[in-house]
């Protein structure tokens, strides 16, 4: 048998069904939002965490040129050391069926008759390489599905000057590729042209002249182990063998890619359900406020005949805990089939063995703690309202509004706006908190969209400042060892080959007072075209004959400025170290890069005119024969084909976006229903009775409608300016927020996506707008007029 009360709350849901939908709507998209991000950011650490543990990721990574196989037992001596895995490891350039380009993969040794110590495999289809065997790779799975290779297909490769050919037997995952990436600049994933192929050591050794030696090192850590001492450690037993620098996980590239997905994705978990449950908490008020105030004669009836504040408190937040309870089944239900689609797009970029999804019950716990507290916040005030009426004063009518000259008539411009344009803005004057908080839902719903859109903007501006402006050249190529001057004069001559402008690479550690980074020199020269010095702002800088040129990211690393200078320490050949003045900073948002002269680059390493490799400008007529050429030429270690790389990650992140997308319209479209529809129907509700008498004094049904929808239409308009700062000061905060040594996002937002941000919430308050106009053309006038509100 239902009290009293509870029959009243049953009307009262049913009287104000439509702003309750609305109120529960905001809080679906609070609840989708938390459940969504939540679950995918507890998926991806906890799969992370997993993966790394299962199969022994490594805490620290060295490379060097070779070292003997006993030099292991000295490293695995260091104190703090728990596990210590050698291998052999090498880039070649491989010729895919199916693939016009060149590829390039990356060979890493492994073990024949045992599995790795360290950054095992995850075997997923396939088998483990045999002994003796020594045409036997395994492949990662994302170049084995970007190229539609099977087990038992069959690759070419030019090993260390002989053409082989390799037979697929397994295809498999390692948790040192989780984000696989060529590396040395290259952020961008490629993996139709760049692929891990892990063979025997019985094989790589002999075929690259490390029979009992290695070149690559990696190392686990006991639990109380000191990372820093370590790395200085390893550095100082591997430097007279041509060491590198060793490194921990954090910059490593693809954990470190992982890691800052993740952090971003907890950021945005917290920021966007916030904007969501704060919307929800002001309808509320909105709803209940209204309700109370047409309710005052029940209210003191109610009180009359003995019912306590407690009760009364309790009946109306029910009301409120019942419209969010509603959002919050149907965000659990929503969250988790989005978290699952967009946990299942990371897969785009990230593979784990098993990318593990679940809701689990402590999320939704919280999920339902923070709506109900936000039902509760927005409640309250409404409620304390209700509870503080006395009965003698809630049976009378409320004290009639205080009414004062308006903003245009202070002004003095009241007589040249039409009679509907005043009274719409005496409409806003009457209550300016409710009609600010209005606009502020509306502006939130702008800046969730500007903010969403502005990581794809940011995306294809560096895509555009990478691949069209900073990197001109049609091909890139490596050579596995550095060649004289004349190497550029033979590749002058293969076909299609237009302009050839040689690059010397050089592994170095810079220095200033006590600050140090590992950084690959580029050295160019100062007349080319096809790789010119570029900042984000589109600007080219010309490259100084002397000094070398450092990005401001890693100038500000050092705490170096124009006009100084760093200790340069090379980790090559005879590993000299000079002293280098700085001739200038680029803000370039990619990586820590360092530029010099070609000329200079070799003078400072007195080796006369040598490459690493060569930028081509070709004929993409003859590209087919170039491409053909090189996949078979010795010298050549790795080939980059600029546009086949632009297309691929494009491609990517089309897949990526469609989802991303996706949401975001569907939140902000409801976000901005919620708001207009709420602020609209209440003032249907508290003006009903004076449009009606406007549609009685001869006012057109149109200039009623005007009245009544232009003041939502006027915050609609008045809030997209301030939803694009709010988004753009959102967007700042994040690209703070997730700066690395990595990548630094610009914060480039286009006019697109503000026209788009726009036009959604506009048409989202449009929709709702025409839906509300259909309930004012409805109104039966006399049954208006007899009523007291």
């Amino acid at each position: 048998m239902l009290s009293t009360l509870d029959r009243k709350l049953l009307r009262d849901l049913l009287h104000a069904r439509g702003q309750l939908v609305a109120v529960a709507a905001v809080a679906a998209c609070a609840v989708t939002a938390f459940v969504a991000l939540g679950s995918t950011y507890r998926s991806l650490i906890s799969s992370q965490r997993l993966y790394y543990a299962q199969y022994r990721f490594a805490d620290v990574f060295a490379q060097l040129e070779r070292a003997p196989d006993p030099l292991a037992a000295r490293i695995a001596a260091i104190p703090g050391v728990a596990r210590v895995e050698t291998r052999v490891v090498k880039d070649v350039t491989l010729d895919v069926p199916g693939l016009a380009e060149p590829a390039t993969g990356r060979l890493v040794s492994i073990p024949a008759r045992e599995r790795p110590t360290l950054n095992d495999l995850a075997l997923r289809r396939g088998r483990y390489v045999s002994s003796g065997r020594t045409n036997e790779v395994i492949a990662s799975e994302a170049f084995a599905d970007a190229n539609h290779l099977e087990v038992g297909s069959t690759i070419g490769a030019v090993i260390n000057g002989r053409w082989e050919k390799l037979e697929i037997v397994g295809v498999a995952l390692s948790p040192e590729y989780v984000y696989e990436v060529k590396g040395g600049g290259s952020i961008f994933p490629d993996n139709r042209r760049f692929g891990v192929l892990w063979a025997s050591r019985d094989m790589l050794g002999p075929a690259f002249g490390m029979q009992g030696a290695f070149n690559d090192v990696s190392l686990s850590l006991a639990p109380d182990a000191s990372e820093p001492e370590v790395i200085a450690r390893l550095d100082q037993l591997l430097d007279r063998y041509g060491g590198l620098g060793a490194y921990g996980r954090d910059d490593q590239i693809s954990y470190r890619f992982l890691t800052d997905e993740i952090a971003q994705n907890r950021a945005t978990a917290t920021i966007v359900p916030a904007i969501f449950l704060a919307a929800a908490a002001f309808l509320l008020y909105t709803v209940l406020s209204r309700l109370i105030t047409t309710q005052r004669a029940q209210l003191g009836t109610l009180k009359a005949f003995g019912y306590t504040n407690a009760a009364i408190g309790w009946h109306y937040l029910k009301m409120a805990l019942g419209a969010v309870g509603a959002g919050l089944l149907l965000g659990i239900a929503a969250g988790a089939y989005a978290g699952f689609r967009l946990t299942e797009a990371y897969t785009l970029f990230y593979r784990f063995p098993v990318l593990y999804y679940e809701v689990g019950a402590g999320l939704i716990v919280l999920a339902a703690a923070i709506s109900f507290a936000s039902a509760a916040l927005g409640a309250v005030a409404a409620v304390r309202r209700a509870v503080e009426l006395q009965p003698a004063e809630a049976m009378r009518p409320p004290s009639p509004a205080r009414f004062q000259a308006g903003l245009l008539e202070r002004l003095g411009i009241d007589r040249s706006v039409p009679l509907v344009g005043r009274m719409i803005a005496r409409d806003i004057e009457r209550r300016p908190w409710r009609a600010a908080f209005t606009a502020l839902g509306i502006a939130m719903s702008v800046a969730i969209l500007v903010v969403g859109f502005y990581f794809f903007d940011a995306i294809h501006y560096l895509m555009r400042l990478q691949f069209q402006v900073a990197e001109r050249e049609d091909v890139s190529v490596t050579f596995a060892n550095p060649r004289s001057a004349g190497a550029r004069y033979n590749l002058a001559t293969l076909p299609g080959v237009l302009r050839v402008e040689p690059f010397r690479t050089v592994a170095t550690r810079l220095v200033h007072e006590h600050r140090s980074r590992r950084v690959v020199v580029l050295g160019e020269s100062s007349a080319g075209t096809l790789r010119p010095l570029v900042d984000q702002d589109f600007r080219v800088h010309p490259l100084p004959s002397g000094g070398i040129v450092l990005s401001s990211h890693l100038a500000h690393l050092l705490g170096v400025r124009a006009g100084g200078a760093v200790t340069m320490h090379v980790l090559e050949g005879a590993r000299p170290v000079r002293q280098v003045p700085v001739s200038a900073l680029v803000d370039e948002p990619v990586g820590l890069s360092a530029w010099m002269n070609i000329d200079a680059l070799n003078g400072l390493l007195r080796e006369g005119a040598s490459t690493s490799g060569a930028f081509l400008r070709v004929d993409s007529r003859q590209a087919p024969r170039l491409y053909a050429l090189l996949k078979r030429t010795p010298a050549v270690s790795s080939i980059t084909v600029r546009q086949a790389t632009l297309k691929s990650f494009q491609d990517t992140i089309a897949a990526s976006m469609a989802i991303s997308t996706t949401t975001m319209v569907v939140l902000a479209c409801t976000l901005a229903f919620g708001m207009v529809y709420n602020g609209m129907r209440i003032a249907l509700s508290e003006r009903a009775r004076e449009l009606a008498s406007l549609r009685v004094l001869g006012f057109e049904r149109g200039e009623v409608r005007t009245i009544l929808l232009g003041k939502e239409g006027l915050l609609t308009l008045a809030a997209i300016p301030v939803g694009w700062v709010l988004g753009a000061a959102i967007c700042a905060m994040v690209v703070r927020a997730i700066a690395s040594d990595l990548f630094r996002l610009p914060l480039v937002i286009t006019s697109q996506t503000l026209a788009i941000s726009a036009g959604v919430v506009a048409g989202a308050s449009l929709v709702t707008a025409l839906a509300v106009a259909r309930l004012l053309g409805r109104f039966d006038l006399v049954e208006t007029l007899k009523t007291g509100e």
